[in-house]
């Protein structure tokens, strides 16, 4: 638990260093296929918030926006290098063929919402952009829909550090890095939670369309 403790200060303290442009390039990068896990960030931001050496908003803003950007890398790389490319390359940047076409099936049975759902699910979230270029989708309506996916992720988690560093007068180093290390899975819980909710109204909304057209039509 001392590794963890320190390994969690050390991040706290170059964040607060860092300050937001190095949010935005480690969300930039987290977002892409780089492995810099957005529980390892977005905490230590909240924290500071709470320290008051950060703005939680502005900090929440630009982590979605550095989400946005390295998805947006995502998006370019399928969409002018297609498929052929990941069957042949994708193994050497954490896209191995099987992967990306468990991403291909995710994004098909889901759709376009499928890229806002995909933000909220670990191991997807940083893959989920391929499938999007793949299947050229508009470009806008894919940013926007993973700024909403990102900005509700940045926020669980920020709000978990913020907590965090408001609960953390009085505690023991144990007593702390329990604390994080308990909320950062809970984060992963209460994603899959909002994830599963979010889905069900989108298909109930889309069920509702598909009735209705259908009433029309007769």
């Amino acid at each position: 638990m001392h590794l963890v403790h320190v390994w969690i200060q050390w991040l706290v303290v170059h964040i607060d260093q860092w300050g937001y442009p190095g949010i935005f390039i480690l969300m930039m990068l987290e977002s892409t296929v780089v492995p810099v896990p957005s529980e390892l960030v977005m905490p230590p931001a909240g924290y500071n918030s709470a320290l008051g050496h950060m703005s939680m908003v502005v900090a929440i803003l630009v982590g979605t926006l550095g989400c946005v950007a390295g998805a947006s890398i995502n998006y370019a790389v399928a969409y002018f290098l297609g498929r052929p490319f990941f069957m042949k390359y994708g193994k050497y940047f954490l896209c191995p063929p099987h992967k990306f076409e468990k991403m291909e099936k995710f994004f098909i049975r889901h759709g376009d919402f499928g890229t806002f759902t995909g933000r909220l699910i670990f191991g997807v979230r940083h893959l989920i952009s391929f499938p999007a270029g793949l299947a050229k989708m508009n470009f806008a309506k894919f940013a926007a829909y993973t700024a909403v996916g990102s900005g509700l992720w940045c926020t669980v988690l920020a709000v978990i550090g913020w907590w965090i560093g408001k609960a953390s007068a009085g505690k023991s180093e144990q007593e702390l890095d329990a604390l994080y290390m308990l909320w950062g899975k809970r984060a992963g819980y209460i994603a899959a939670a909002v994830c599963v909710v979010m889905i069900v109204v989108y298909s109930w909304r889309q069920r509702q369309k598909k009735l209705a057209a259908a009433a029309s039509a007769n």
